[in-house]
């Protein structure tokens, strides 16, 4: 049984690595030395770092930056443990990284934003960014994919905000924090997507999974395969859609929003050639991700569509492998 399971995992990594060499291209990492002298420095001390891809032809003037967010640590003993990690340390952090997805220099892979100059910030001193945001040329449109903290983890909304209260006395975020919010609500509230976004002016594109499988790390067998998952997690995953949604819904409407909400078990499916643009890529209203966002930016279309509950959208793989695989590469 064992045997069996270190076989699959090991096909998982040499299908990963065989995709990985095809579909992305190796981005080696700049470290900014200049930044130690001003004090913003990774946990540890070293200095912050990035990767960086120059665009060419017509788009050598257009940015798109990916700000890595997530993993805030919450007090000095959890700070202390990322220190010694590539979340704390640009030391571990890996020299090269690969570029797939809305990342990929490729038109075949990223037809409407392949030329540009792409910059990945990568995230290491325990309180970089209130979400994962993604911003195509950020004078004009953003692409925001940070609806994984929009509402709760199954885990319960007391536990999420009084973890994100920590965070903003543990770091003094609450200056940095959107003054629209603060003044309202207490600061570790403003770290939660719909309460700040209805305050956003530039036009935002939103993408997420109904069901994302970052939220169900604590069910293990569930999180590797939701087909393995207990009626009684099945329907806490339902329900945590529902309060998904319903946040999602008390945005109010807007003509310049665009949104991708599938109901796909996933996770950052931007960064992922197989989950961004590929031929048995996952599509909503028969339109994948990489179409969808493409035709808002250049106002070719206006996207705004929920997927119907699982596990009605036979398009979606529903692996979670990916990321795991990735991460003991």
């Amino acid at each position: 049984m064992v045997k069996g399971a270190m076989q699959l995992w090991l096909r998982a990594i040499i299908t990963l690595l065989i995709l990985i060499i095809t579909e992305g291209h190796p981005v080696d990492i700049t470290y900014l030395q200049s930044a130690v002298a001003k004090g913003a420095v990774c946990l540890d001390g070293s200095p912050p770092a990035y990767h960086f891809d120059k665009g060419f032809g017509a788009g050598v003037n257009n940015w798109f930056i990916q700000l890595e967010g997530g993993a805030w640590c919450n007090n000095a003993t959890t700070c202390l443990a990322r220190a010694k990690t590539r979340l704390g340390s640009s030391k571990l952090m890996a020299k090269t990284v690969s570029f797939s997805g809305i990342l990929s220099n490729k038109a075949k892979f990223n037809p409407d934003f392949y030329n540009w100059n792409r910059i990945r910030i990568r995230y290491c001193d325990g309180a970089s960014f209130t979400g994962d945001v993604q911003a195509v040329d950020p004078k004009t449109k953003v692409y925001y994919r940070g609806a994984r903290i929009f509402l709760k983890t199954v885990a319960g909304t007391s536990h999420i905000e009084q973890y994100y209260g920590e965070v903003v006395n543990t770091h003094g975020s609450a200056k940095n924090l959107p003054q629209s919010c603060t003044s309202r609500l207490k600061p570790g509230l403003c770290f939660f997507p719909q309460n700040v976004a209805q305050q956003i002016k530039t036009p935002l594109f939103l993408v997420n999974a109904a069901y994302d499988s970052w939220q169900i790390k604590n069910w293990h067998n569930c999180k590797l395969d939701i087909l393995k998952c207990s009626s009684a997690q099945l329907q806490t995953i339902q329900a945590f859609r529902t309060e998904f949604l319903k946040a999602l819904n008390s945005l109010g409407p807007s003509s310049t929003r665009g949104y991708y909400i599938n109901s796909c078990y996933a996770h950052c499916q931007t960064g992922t050639q197989e989950t961004w643009l590929r031929d048995d890529s996952p599509k909503l209203a028969g339109t994948t991700i990489a179409k969808a966002v493409g035709d808002w930016y250049y106002d070719r279309k206006r996207f705004q569509s929920i997927d119907c509950p699982y596990p009605c959208n036979k398009t979606c793989k529903n692996r979670n492998f990916e990321s795991d695989a990735r991460r003991i590469i």
